[in-house]
């Protein structure tokens, strides 16, 4: 049965959007291994962090420092939520084998991966969570305000600035994630464009989770970013975007329709500034559908094709 809908769901989407172009049969890539001759990088931690902006929180965060990085040049540096999943050396994303792969064939700069677990709420954080999701996950990474942004700008960042030297420039810093990770770090990039222009986006939720009608003021949700990006000034954002056609569908929204109208939207800004003759920055964006599901599979495997092209400019 859930077979027959995928395909009905993708016969839908081919109508509506016209025919898109799939991939399929991926795999994990040599980046994804240790390689012979390749300089051994160091992955640091977990170590704690109590929050005073997101408050009552502790989460835990790692470092990968690359072998090449020796201090008398500011790294680039890579953040990418849901850290315990990002690190694991058996998963699917592999995020510190991967930039140190990266770096030894200089297809990207030497860059410092913070890799950060989601807040969880209490004095200090269990030992026995293993892959679940802490008890904050939801209100940090859904939530549409600059929260976030400012936790990692004005806390996190410089907590690692205290010993290591990273650059200022936000064209030399990307963020990331897989699913509400994937739009934890878009909103970042949305409210501080001055921080951070690079976005690693995959299965992202730019669904629902975060909309509450019922507050005073109401709270927007995921679903609203396509609105938003219609009709805000464009952010000088540069975005690697995947989705599968077998994401979720459920009471928060359908994710590969999301992922679309999030396309669909850049590409409007972009066209509407092109014809009023509007000067300043435009969308830029790498899109990648994929039979996957809503998991951390297509998202890991992806990855060095997402960073190699967010700083191949």
């Amino acid at each position: 049965m859930r077979t027959f809908l995928a395909a009905l769901l993708w016969c839908i989407c081919a109508t509506i959007y016209g025919q898109l172009e799939v991939r399929t049969n991926l795999e994990l890539t040599d980046y994804h291994f240790p390689q012979d001759g390749v300089p051994k990088g160091e992955l640091l931690g977990p170590f704690d962090f109590h929050s005073e902006i997101i408050e009552g929180t502790v989460r835990q965060y790692w470092l990968f420092i690359p072998a090449q990085y020796d201090g008398s040049t500011p790294a680039s540096l890579l953040v990418f939520q849901d850290g315990y999943r990002a690190t694991n050396p058996e998963g699917s994303i592999r995020a510190p084998q991967v930039l140190e792969n990266l770096i030894a064939r200089k297809e990207i700069p030497v860059t410092i991966g913070l890799f950060i677990s989601p807040g969880h709420r209490g004095d200090t954080y269990p030992d026995d969570l293993g892959s679940r999701n802490p008890n904050n996950r939801a209100q940090e990474y859904d939530a549409m305000s600059d929260r976030y942004a400012r936790f990692l700008i004005e806390e996190m960042i410089p907590e690692v600035e205290k010993k290591y030297n990273m650059t200022n420039d936000p064209e030399q810093r990307a963020i990331g994630g897989t699913s509400s990770g994937a739009i934890a770090a878009f909103t970042v990039a949305w409210h501080r464009p001055d921080v951070f222009r690079k976005v690693y986006s995959t299965i992202g939720s730019y669904v629902s989770i975060g909309f509450r009608p019922d507050e005073d003021p109401v709270k927007l949700g995921g679903q609203d970013y396509p609105a938003l990006i219609r009709r805000s000034a464009i952010r000088p954002i540069r975005i690697y975007l995947q989705d599968g056609i077998n994401d979720l569908s459920n009471r928060w929204g359908n994710w590969f329709l999301a992922n679309q109208q999030m396309v669909s939207a850049m590409k409007y800004a972009n066209e509407h500034a092109d014809e009023e003759n509007i000067t300043g920055p435009r969308y830029q964006f790498e899109v990648v559908w994929t039979d996957g599901e809503h998991n951390d599979k297509h998202p890991g495997i992806l990855l060095p094709e997402g960073l190699k092209w967010l700083w191949s400019e």
